[in-house]
C-alpha cells in the first residue's frame, strides 16, 4: 500500500474517530488481523510492543524488525518515504556534499534514488546482520543508538521513518548529529498517541515545535508534507 495512501487513512481514523473507541483493543484487532495476515501470533507481540519494547534486549529488538515485521503487508511496500518528501530532499541535498549515509536504510529504496543523480559516494546503516543494497552503495550494520562511526564522518546524513520507533531517542537523535557534518534530514510521522497503531512507533510528534525542540538544531527547515514532517538541519 502506498505511503500517500496510508497517510490518508491514518489521518482519518486517528483525527475523526472518537479517542475512546479508537484506541480500544477490540475496535482494532480486525484491523491488525487483516494488516498482519491473520497471523495470531504477531498480532499479539504487535498489540503488545509498546509495553513490551522498554525491555527487550537489543537483540530481541533486532528481531522483532528483522523477523516479525516481514509478516505485515508494509513489508510488500518499497519506501516508507511518501512523493513530496523524496522530491523535496532530491532537490534539497547539498550540492557541495560528497558522503550520504542513509541510517535505517531499509531496503535502500532511498539511496538508489540519490544515486540516480550520480554525484555522491552512499552508505547505508541499519541493524541487520547484512544487506545487499546493490553495486555503489556500502552497507555497515549498526544500531542508530550507538554508530560505528567517528563524528563527522558523512556531508549528509538522512533517516526516515526510524525515530519514531527508537526507544533512546535522544541518544539517537544525539548520534545522527555527531557523524553529520553539513546536512541532516529526518522524515517521522506527524502522528498522535494511540497505543494501538499499525506500526511500531513509540514516539509521537503531532506538533511541530516538539520535533525541532528534540532535535535542538539552531539552523532548520521543518515542513509538514502530506503527513509527514519533513525536517532539515545544518549541524553546528
Amino acid at each position: 500500500m502506498h505511503r500517500n495512501l496510508t497517510n490518508i487513512i491514518r489521518t482519518i481514523m486517528d483525527e475523526w474517530i472518537p479517542p475512546t473507541i479508537r484506541d480500544s483493543k477490540w475496535f482494532m484487532y480486525p484491523f491488525f488481523w487483516y494488516w498482519y495476515n491473520g497471523d495470531k501470533e504477531t498480532i499479539r507481540a504487535y498489540m503488545d510492543f509498546k509495553t513490551r519494547v522498554w525491555s527487550m534486549t537489543p537483540e530481541e529488538y533486532a528481531h522483532f524488525y528483522t523477523v516479525l515485521r516481514k509478516k505485515s503487508r508494509a513489508a510488500s511496500r518499497p519506501t516508507d518515504l511518501n512523493d513530496a518528501c523524496i522530491e523535496f530532499m532530491l532537490k534539497t541535498l547539498d550540492p557541495t556534499a560528497r558522503t550520504v549515509l542513509d541510517v535505517g536504510c531499509g531496503n535502500g529504496f532511498w539511496l538508489r534514488k540519490v544515486q540516480t543523480l550520480g554525484k555522491y559516494e552512499l552508505h547505508a546503516c541499519d541493524v541487520m546482520p547484512h544487506v545487499d543494497l546493490g553495486e555503489g552503495i556500502t552497507y555497515h550494520q549498526g544500531n542508530i543508538e550507538a554508530l560505528p562511526f567517528p563524528d563527522k564522518s558523512f556531508d549528509v546524513v538522512t533517516c526516515h521513518h526510524t525515530i519514531e520507533h527508537i526507544p533512546h531517542l535522544t541518544v539517537a537523535l544525539n548520534e545522527l548529529k555527531r557523524i553529520c557534518r553539513k546536512q541532516l534530514m529526518i522524515v517521522t510521522p506527524r502522528q498522535r498517541y494511540y497505543y494501538y497503531t499499525l506500526d511500531e512507533h513509540i514516539n509521537f510528534f503531532q506538533m511541530k515545535g516538539e520535533l525541532i525542540y528534540r532535535i535542538g538544531l539552531e539552523r532548520y527547515v521543518c515542513l509538514n508534507m502530506d503527513g509527514d514532517w519533513m525536517y532539515v538541519g545544518l549541524p553546528e
